[in-house]
């Protein structure tokens, strides 16, 4: 699968969640489920999918399964690092 074709927006926010779309070419779209499903992590990067971590695949636009949607909470990178932190500090 030419997961070289595969394409990601920029990011956009509300008060709650960044968000991205991913679309998929037309060849890795054919793998996606019949019966319209979100995707675990490891099944979207199976798939060719590469995002850093926290994304979830919340929704599908029927009108167009191949453009997967993905948010996750606002923050969550910082959220991680100061989880690690504070983990580590503990020790």
């Amino acid at each position: 699968m030419p997961t070289s074709q595969i394409q990601y927006s920029e990011k956009y926010y509300d008060d709650t969640y960044e968000y991205r779309h991913v679309v998929l070419p037309a060849d890795i779209a054919k793998a996606l489920p019949k019966n319209g499903r979100l995707l675990s992590e490891i099944e979207w990067r199976a798939l060719g999918v590469q995002q850093s971590r926290g994304w979830i695949h919340y929704a599908i636009h029927k009108p167009e399964p191949h453009i997967m949607l993905f948010r996750r909470p606002l923050n969550y990178q910082q959220q991680q690092q100061q989880a690690a932190r504070t983990s580590v500090a503990a020790r």
